[in-house]
């Protein structure tokens, strides 16, 4: 095992002031029958948001509120907002302050053998309300070897935005930071958006080693729409920021179980491809 490492970027926190602001999947966006959790929940999750300190739970889906910390996680579109939302996103910290994170079939298009280019992100998001509108990306930064050949042990991608009205997403929301080789039990919450859902849901719970690469969690109706969906542990309700030791993805897309989901164990490689993506931003 190799040494713990949290690879930290610079924090600048704003007051976060919310702004008032269907059609088909996407053709590179197989079912959730098919790949994973890219792509629909049917269970009504309850409306409550347990406090930041509070123990693991059961893994039950709940409404989180809208926080500063919730506002960094937000849904992934095509071109623009008047299709369905099929993945999610979250702003990770970064030098240039416009990277976000998510797995890597959200963002690759394997039949093309390209990335997809014109993902938009809106964080945030609720009932079509985008308190920050929508932010363009301009550049998807996955493994080569996810792109030749999907492995399921590199299912992440690191997302690099255009800045909007001279600002960058980090300085707008913040950012949470990346964590390395952290080992496969960690208290975590996740949030997601279901894709027949407006709203995200977010689920407390413990994670376990299913794999060598790979971690396991029971959360209830995490289904399709929810694969990119950060692992945060380690939050800290003082500066409102965690560390993403995880996204939805890896084996299986994510899973094919509504209530079990998968994550990439981030190690050595995905320190390698966060670098990557810092230097081609």
């Amino acid at each position: 095992m190799s040494l713990t490492l949290i690879v930290v970027g610079v924090t600048v926190m704003t007051a976060y002031t919310a702004r008032i602001e269907e059609s088909d999947v996407p053709p590179h966006i197989l079912s959730h029958d098919a790949y994973g959790k890219a792509g629909s929940a049917d269970q009504d999750p309850e409306d409550q948001d347990p406090a930041a300190t509070a123990p693991a739970g059961e893994g039950n889906a709940y409404t989180p509120r809208r926080t500063e910390q919730n506002a960094r996680v937000g849904t992934l579109f095509e071109k623009d907002d008047s299709g369905d939302h099929f993945c999610t996103a979250s702003v990770v910290q970064s030098p240039r302050r416009n990277m976000l994170i998510t797995a890597a079939h959200c963002a690759f298009d394997s039949s093309a053998g390209k990335p997809v280019d014109d993902l938009v992100f809106a964080p945030d998001y609720r009932e079509g309300d985008e308190p920050t509108g929508l932010w363009k990306v301009k550049k998807v930064v996955v493994d080569d070897r996810w792109a030749a050949s999907q492995d399921e042990d590199l299912d992440v991608a690191f997302l690099i935005l255009q800045d909007k009205d001279g600002e960058q997403i980090q300085d707008v929301l913040g950012g949470n930071t990346l964590g390395i080789n952290r080992g496969f039990e960690n208290d975590v919450k996740i949030t997601g958006y279901p894709s027949d859902s407006d709203t995200p849901i977010s689920c407390h719970n413990r994670t376990t080693k299913f794999s060598d690469t790979q971690m396991r969690i029971k959360c209830t109706a995490f289904a399709g729409g929810t694969s990119g969906s950060p692992w945060l542990a380690d939050y800290d309700p003082k500066s409102h920021t965690g560390t993403v030791i995880g996204v939805l993805g890896g084996y299986e897309g994510g899973g094919n179980e509504d209530d079990v989901s998968y994550a990439v164990y981030f190690d050595d490689d995905i320190a390698k491809l966060y670098h990557r993506a810092q230097q081609e931003s």
